[in-house]
């Protein structure tokens, strides 16, 4: 495959409107760029790959996170290591893809931010109360990713895919085995990674839980990132010629059928009713009727 041919396909994946895709596509073109930054501090000695990874990590000390607030965002789409995102991005397109077709694509992206944001808030929340002098840096997908899952397993419990080894499973119990699984490894040295995974799941039950009463937490994003939405909403003053005011229309048609009841009138009073034609009769009758 050629350098071009590569490109057009990447383009007409990205045109398709899934922002699964689009998901998928920036965080590995951040993992790419982290990477590449980590081979140049290697071959350089520079310190520009910690100086990096501090930018893009969200800081467990709320002293540190105030003066790097972006870290909140950009952890949601940075990954290092090649198994984390390998993980975290087929997770993605699979339950993604579900949550998409279940519930819209519109709700794709809202929902990855909120989750990713639960997430890094119960980090934070977690390292204030248990490791308040402490600084922690969190990067990845895990609590967006997990929001999404669960989203969709809340939605559509019932639903089955296959897994290699296991055959057809629902989509609830595997939810469930995820989040279980990530509460069992708490205690592996990853405490403030599954903190984030089981925020980012409490979030995606929360929101399809209150979606199917009717509330949708996501719709003020929907609203903002959906541009037809707010040109539809937003009101358009357009630029027009001055036409006739339908009020003088109005107003000359008055002044248009007062005249000619006058001159019918004079007729009538010049050479009598018999002198009207039998269109003038019909006309004055129907103006007759109208008064």
């Amino acid at each position: 495959m050629n350098g071009t041919s590569f490109q057009q396909d990447i383009r007409y994946w990205l045109r398709q409107g899934n922002t699964v895709n689009h998901l998928l596509f920036w965080n590995i073109v951040i993992f790419l760029a982290f990477n590449i930054v980590r081979l140049i501090d290697t071959i350089t000695h520079s310190g520009i790959f910690a100086w990096t990874y501090d930018q893009f990590a969200l800081h467990s000390s709320i002293t540190v996170f105030i003066t790097k607030p972006w870290g909140l965002f950009t952890y949601m789409f940075s990954h290092v290591g090649v198994l984390h995102i390998l993980f975290n991005m087929l997770n993605l397109f699979w339950f993604g893809n579900i949550f998409r077709e279940m519930l819209g694509n519109q709700r794709v992206l809202p929902v990855y931010l909120m989750g990713g944001i639960a997430g890094g808030l119960a980090y934070l929340l977690s390292y204030y109360i248990l490791f308040q002098h402490s600084d922690g840096l969190m990067l990845g997908a895990s609590a967006s990713v997990m929001c999404i899952l669960v989203a969709a397993a809340t939605q559509v419990p019932d639903y089955e895919i296959g897994l290699m080894f296991i055959g057809s499973i629902r989509l609830k119990w595997l939810a469930m085995a995820l989040v279980i699984i990530g509460i069992i490894t708490m205690f592996d040295g990853n405490f403030g990674g599954v903190i984030a995974h089981l925020g980012g799941a409490s979030f995606g039950f929360a929101y399809i839980k209150l979606l199917q009463n009717g509330t949708d937490l996501a719709q003020p994003l929907i609203w903002l990132f959906n541009t037809r939405e707010r040109r539809a909403a937003k009101p358009v003053v357009k630029k027009f010629k001055p036409k006739k005011s339908p009020l003088k229309i109005v107003k000359k048609a008055d002044e248009n059928t007062q005249s000619r009841l006058d001159q019918l009138l004079d007729k009538i009073n010049e050479k009598g009713y018999q002198s009207l034609s039998a269109e003038e009769k019909a006309w004055l009758e129907k103006v007759s009727k109208e008064n």
